[in-house]
């Protein structure tokens, strides 16, 4: 296992020069999180919610200490099966690095150097200190020894070569943990961060609508109407955040155009700016769930960008691409119909924060994530649907994502113990470039009651709204729906987040003494 450790270490530590995907942990999980099937990743967010990748990072590493120290066992009878395990360790770490999107030879370097490091330890490991063999041959005629445990000396050392093992293995993972930990930290942070904090936004030539007055109920446990930068809901596939250079950063629109763009970030700054407040919501959000959130974001209308391109007849189709290689493909109608899909580079008022995909995202209202909200995106690529299946899709999510009529109650809490008397009930409701018309909510299955909608900028963001309730003593279910702007009712209807978003009305238990 120490042999494992310095491997890991050292690629880490590479790895701040060759990029962090490159890192064979990284990217053996990264091709698992491509590779895995559907109902698969569901079943991670299911357990682990927005801490999937973290544990897919955690498992990796267990794994990886498992077979380290099988491999461990196995070279001390047989040497060479366990620098086989090394060499099988380094093809799997080099595949998965050369396999990632935009990878070049040079991502091979952190697992081939820390795989020849750790066969190197594993030798001296095993010849033992000052070259003195650690596993020795029987002498004729008695009964070969039992292996000793991995990483351990076996009986028949002397006590001053037990010390200098012992000694040589915690330097060994000591010096392991601090390239990994440390290997890591920078590999993220390569000015990236120093970058973003210079970056001034300019003034939008098209100012977001003000909260108006009321908009923001107040009421204790009910979401903001804005939502803090740190509190929006982060979901995607990057095991590593990207960490992109402004000044390096580039966009191609291309594909099916009579005009391929090619952008710079100074570019894209110095286009006239709007600046509005929408909606943006996850697919994979339950009935009830917090996988969403509203925010003021700065950008570059899609529009018109996409006109000065000009889509060819048949591209139905704009697939953004990140620089990660994820991919989402929004309908050409949807981002030339007049709604406000940007181009952002600015969220609540400062630059996008970097896991919200600084320098450039693309936000949409209307649209589930993903199929819309592309983080770190480098490309805009013209096609059809018929021709291209973004990331999504063939794992068995819908080409389209129509946000869905939903609603929920933040207050009272599910389980919550509550006094008899009047109880404010308050949630929000959301139908992004709809707009909501109406919230009703019930009581044990009784007669719907309207609820009182709080002011909102647009229809491209949630509502609050809020109820008051006579409680009386015992056990009472409660639930909400909410009618659209079309006069069209949420459906009861309970429905999985797969295709293509949960359907069904929030329901919640209190308990009134």
């Amino acid at each position: 296992m120490t042999s494992a450790a310095v491997a890991v270490g050292t690629a880490e530590a590479v790895a701040v020069l060759t990029g962090p995907r490159s890192a064979p942990l990284v990217a053996v999980g990264g091709a698992v999180v491509d590779l895995a099937p559907a109902p698969l990743k569901q079943f991670a967010t299911d357990v682990f919610y927005v801490y999937d990748k973290i544990a897919l990072l955690i498992g990796t590493a267990v794994l990886l200490g498992g077979f380290a120290a099988l491999i461990g066992l196995v070279a001390i009878r047989s040497p060479r099966l366990g620098y086989a395990g090394i060499g099988a360790f380094a093809v799997l770490g080099v595949a998965a690095a050369l396999t990632r999107p935009g990878a070049g030879p040079a991502a091979a370097l952190p697992t081939l150097i820390g795989a020849a490091l750790a066969a190197g330890l594993l030798r001296l490991l095993l010849t033992g200190p000052l070259g003195s063999p650690l596993v020795r041959a029987p002498a004729a005629g008695t009964p070969p020894l039992e292996a000793p445990a991995v990483d351990s000396p076996p009986a028949g050392v002397d006590r001053e070569g037990r010390r200098r093992f012992l000694t040589g293995v915690g330097f060994a993972l000591g010096a392991a943990a601090v390239a990994g930990f440390g290997g890591r930290w920078a590999a993220t942070r390569r000015g990236v961060t120093e970058a973003r904090a210079a970056i001034r936004l300019p003034a939008p030539a098209s100012p977001a609508a003000p909260v108006p007055a009321g908009a923001e109920l107040g009421v204790p446990q009910l979401a903001p109407y804005v939502t803090p930068n740190r509190d929006f809901y982060r979901i995607d596939t990057a095991l590593v955040v990207p960490r992109v250079d402004p000044d390096g950063w580039r966009l191609r629109i291309h594909g099916r155009v009579r005009n391929p763009i090619t952008l710079s970030y100074a570019d894209l700054l110095a286009r006239p700016m709007v600046e509005r407040h929408i909606t943006l919501a996850c697919v994979s959000n339950e009935v009830g769930g917090d996988l969403i959130g509203n925010a003021r974001w700065l950008g570059v209308p899609l529009g018109p960008l996409l006109a000065e391109a000009g889509p060819l007849d048949g591209a139905d189709q704009v697939v953004a691409r990140s620089v990660d290689g994820w991919t989402c493909g929004s309908p050409t109608s949807v981002l030339t119909d007049g709604r406000d899909a940007l181009l952002a580079v600015g969220m609540n008022g400062e630059p996008l924060p970097i896991v919200h995909g600084f320098p450039v995202r693309v936000v949409v209202p209307g649209l589930y994530g993903y199929v819309s909200a592309c983080k770190w995106v480098v490309e805009l690529e013209l096609t059809s649907f018929a021709d291209f299946d973004a990331y999504w899709v063939p794992r068995g999510w819908s080409a389209r994502g129509p946000v869905k009529t939903q609603s929920r109650i933040d207050t009272p809490r599910d389980g919550r113990p509550l006094t008899a008397g009047t109880v404010t009930v308050a949630g929000v409701a959301w139908a992004q470039h709809t707009g909501i018309q109406r919230v009703e909510v019930r009581v044990d299955d009784g007669d719907w009651q309207p609820a009182t909608l709080a002011a909102t900028v647009s229809t491209d963001t949630w509502v609050q709204w809020s109820w008051r309730w006579t409680a009386t003593p015992g056990t009472h279910t409660l639930q909400v729906r909410a009618t659209d702007a079309t006069g069209a009712v949420q459906t009861a209807q309970r429905r999985p987040v797969d295709p293509d978003g949960a359907t069904g009305w929030h329901t919640v238990e209190v308990s009134v003494r």
